[in-house]
């Protein structure tokens, strides 16, 4: 273990942290709030730990998965704990549970809250809390790799870990290009959607941060409602965005490339699109007595299927008031998640696919011993190795997941609510059923509780793997 490349890492990611909250003492000085200074307290103490940690360049700059999973891992817990110190020194959120709760959900972009009144929140402290969307949406390590001392292929151990999917490619040969590539895309994206939101009648500032929800797939929102109460066109605008977000950000390069067949004809692209128009069809036809018109049920189905397949997590409507058939679907999506290489979370599109095929390659055995049959994504073999991982994933996925549901049990609440809560913050959605449905919180579970779901959204966002190996007694041996 190269404790001295990690130690420098963590520096630089600190003294991120303190330029990033810039936006909300910012936003803070322009509306003349006292919560400003909770901000200067903290970028101080960024800036200066962030220093003494990268303050001198290793000699040994090797690098390797190990490294690289306990980095990603340690520099998520560190963003958050720093990151929740704006609100409980300015006293918005006075418990440190609470408001590591608040960061950590934002950071992983999950969006469940322990507010009841997220409108009681200063202007700096609700931009920095919708912020947190945008900055861990596509990854703060995939944002400083361009910075990073190390060779393109040690990078690679760093995007490995930190993005979303069972595979990860490098758009160019350099991993610093594709890192400015990813995030020249994520920017420009934001930026349209911040423009069309002005444009549809949205004020400059909850345009910024709904976009920076979208963006990140997060869904913190600055209105007790959340997006109930914007028009339709708002509406309709993120919607639209949501479920763009969603979509693997390779398919976008390969359209700038004018590689338009290679982007259209992608296996999981049309998988993400078919699940997405058949339930927002099944939704819209089980819901219709609920709304006075066929075209407001068609939108709100839209709405929340692209909120929650990509979980964003965003509400127009109390979905949990629907039938038991939309509200199943909507449970299957939160599973199911975006595509790979997006900002979304869950399971992902790619894998449930892989483990289709092999699901498929299996029965073939069964019936053609002899037979050989490599299983392919979009006409190309996929290696032994992805598939092996696929199937890890899926049993330290299930094994979290009930694991959590019984830890959380200690609170007696019922098993809806808790199994919807794990769900939620796992798959890095937000709202769940119950007690947790969209119009409800999760500041009743105990302490204990919330850490629990805490880990679920660093484990969810971070593919599990990263988490893992912290602790695993073997990660932390020289080598």
């Amino acid at each position: 273990m190269n404790y001295s490349i990690i130690r420098y890492i963590l520096g630089i990611v600190l003294k991120l942290e303190g330029i990033l909250m810039c936006l909300p003492l910012i936003v803070g000085i322009i509306y003349s709030e006292k919560s400003a200074y909770s901000y200067v307290i903290t970028i101080a103490m960024c800036l200066i730990i962030g220093t003494i940690l990268s303050h001198k360049k290793p000699k040994d700059t090797e690098f390797y998965a190990t490294e690289g999973y306990i980095t990603v891992s340690l520099s998520w817990v560190i963003l958050s704990i720093f990151g929740c110190l704006p609100f409980v020194i300015s006293g918005e959120i006075p418990s440190m549970v609470d408001a590591l709760f608040e960061t950590i959900s934002g950071f992983t972009t999950t969006g469940a809250s322990i507010l009841s009144d997220v409108e009681a929140l200063s202007y700096c402290n609700n931009m920095w809390r919708c912020f947190t969307h945008w900055i861990g949406g596509m990854g703060v390590l995939v944002f400083i790799l361009a910075i990073l001392p190390m060779r393109g292929g040690q990078r690679m151990y760093l995007m490995k870990a930190e993005s979303p999917g069972p595979s990860v490619e490098k758009l160019v040969p350099k991993v610093r290009n594709t890192a400015m590539i990813l995030y020249g895309i994520y920017t420009v994206m934001t930026f349209i959607e911040v423009l069309l939101l002005l444009i549809s009648g949205m004020p400059l500032f909850d345009a910024l941060t709904t976009s920076f929800g979208t963006a990140g797939t997060g869904g913190f929102g600055i209105k007790n409602d959340s997006i109930t109460g914007y028009n339709s066109s708002i509406q309709i605008i993120v919607t639209v965005f949501m479920i763009l977000f969603g979509l693997n950000f390779n398919i976008y390069y390969l359209i700038l490339c004018k590689k338009f067949k290679q982007a259209l004809h992608s296996e999981e692209l049309k998988a993400y699109l078919l699940v997405i128009f058949a339930t927002i069809g099944i939704i819209t036809f089980n819901i219709r007595s609920f709304f006075p018109t066929i075209g407001e049920a068609l939108k709100h189905a839209a709405f929340q299927v692209g909120s929650i397949i990509t979980t964003t997590g965003f509400s127009t409507t109390n979905f949990d008031l629907w039938p038991q058939v939309s509200k199943t679907i909507l449970i299957m999506l939160m599973f199911m998640g975006a595509c790979a290489g997006s900002t979304g979370g869950g399971i992902k599109v790619s894998r449930l696919l892989i483990l289709i095929k092999t699901l498929k390659k299996e029965l073939f055995t069964i019936v053609h011993p002899r037979g050989v049959k490599k299983i392919t994504m979009d006409k190309r073999p996929i290696e032994h190795e992805t598939v092996r991982l696929t199937n890890i994933f899926m049993v330290a996925y299930i094994f979290i997941l009930a694991f959590s549901i019984l830890l959380i049990g200690i609170d007696n609440l019922d098993f809806t609510t808790n199994f919807t809560a794990v769900a939620a913050t796992l798959n890095n959605i937000g709202p769940g059923l119950e007690l947790v449905g969209p119009t409800r919180n999760f500041g009743l579970f105990s302490d204990f509780s919330k850490f629990i779901l805490m880990f679920d959204m660093l484990a969810g966002r971070l593919e599990i793997f990263p988490m893992l190996m912290l602790f695993a007694p073997i990660s932390w041996k020289r080598q």
